[in-house]
């Protein structure tokens, strides 16, 4: 038996695949970041009361976890939304959220343009999933 047959006796449902991109992007979101603990400069902008271009306050910190909570949310969101509304979701801020991010990579340090890269190709495949989704009225199983 192939790989291929293999997957075809247990098809596995867009909403999963989709959910799980989610959530691996969420995961490579929250290392990136973490390891940039690590970098000199940005302790020291951090010491300073700025990140990157932004002054550290309520409203920064306030937009920061606004924007970390919407894709945390699309994990559930994606398994309980009609089909119709999550694939206009899934599309539209998939396609938001690669833009931020590949924009946040520009002069970067490696190691955060190349977990940019992949949260990106793991979003243009959350974008591809919910493109080909397929008829509204049914559960997609491919």
């Amino acid at each position: 038996m192939t790989d291929r047959d293999a997957r075809s006796d247990h098809p596995i449902d867009t909403r999963l695949k989709v959910a799980a991109l989610w959530t691996a992007t969420m995961l490579i979101f929250a290392y990136v970041d973490l390891f940039s603990l690590y970098r000199p400069d940005v302790r020291a902008d951090m010491e300073a009361g700025r990140i990157f271009a932004f002054d550290i306050g309520q409203p920064f910190l306030f937009f920061a976890t606004l924007y970390v909570i919407i894709p945390a949310l699309m994990i559930y969101l994606t398994l309980v939304l009609r089909t119709r509304v999550n694939r206009i979701a899934n599309i539209v801020l998939a396609s938001l959220y690669a833009i931020t991010i590949l924009g946040g990579a520009v002069g970067e340090w490696n190691y955060y343009v190349f977990g940019s890269l992949v949260e990106t190709a793991l979003l243009a495949l959350v974008i591809r999933h919910a493109w080909t989704w397929g008829d509204p009225d049914r559960i997609s199983a491919t």
